[in-house]
C-alpha cells in the first residue's frame, strides 16, 4: 500500500473489514476512560509526548485498544520525532479505514480502525520505504500485546 491507494481509499470506499465490532455511544463511554473515549470516539487528540509508547520498540503487535483488532508490528514502529507512535503500514490492508478530514483549516487523511470505526489517528505520505507512509497513531488508540 502507498500514498495513492491511501486517498483512492479515502475518496472511494475502503475494504470490507475482517469483522465488525459495533456498540452504542454510551456503550463505548462505559468501556472507555474519559480520556480514550475523547481520542477514539469523539476523533480527539492527545498530547504529543504524553505516552511511553512513543520510545517502545520491543516486538509484538499493537492492536486497537477498543476491539482488540491487531493494527500494527513493531517491526514497521519508528521514532518520527512527532510525539505520537508512528508505523510505516498495518498488518492487513483491511484492517485500517481511511477518510478525508477537513477539520482545523487542512486536509489530511483520518486514519480509523475498520472493525469498529474507533479515530486513531492520521496518516501522511512521509514515511520511510518501501510504503512511505507515516501512521500517526494516538497511544490511546492502541494496547501492546505480544507477538
Amino acid at each position: 500500500m502507498d500514498w495513492g491507494d491511501v486517498i483512492r481509499l479515502a475518496n472511494q470506499g475502503n475494504l470490507t473489514p475482517p469483522r465488525r465490532v459495533e456498540k452504542s455511544r454510551e456503550e463505548w463511554r462505559e468501556l472507555l476512560g474519559e480520556e480514550q473515549f475523547f481520542v477514539t470516539r469523539q476523533a480527539g487528540t492527545e498530547r504529543p509526548f504524553s505516552s511511553e509508547m512513543c520510545s517502545l520498540f520491543q516486538p509484538g503487535r499493537y492492536a486497537c485498544s477498543n476491539c482488540s483488532t491487531e493494527l500494527f508490528d513493531s517491526a514497521t514502529k519508528f521514532e518520527s520525532g512527532t510525539g505520537w507512535p508512528s508505523f510505516s503500514e498495518p498488518v492487513a490492508d483491511d484492517v485500517v479505514a481511511y477518510h478525508r478530514d477537513g477539520s482545523h483549516g487542512m486536509v489530511r487523511i483520518e486514519a480509523t480502525c475498520n472493525v469498529c470505526d474507533a479515530h486513531l489517528g492520521h496518516v501522511f505520505p512521509d514515511g520511510p520505504e518501501p510504503s512511505g507512509l507515516r501512521f500517526c497513531i494516538n497511544a490511546l488508540s492502541l494496547e501492546k500485546i505480544a507477538d
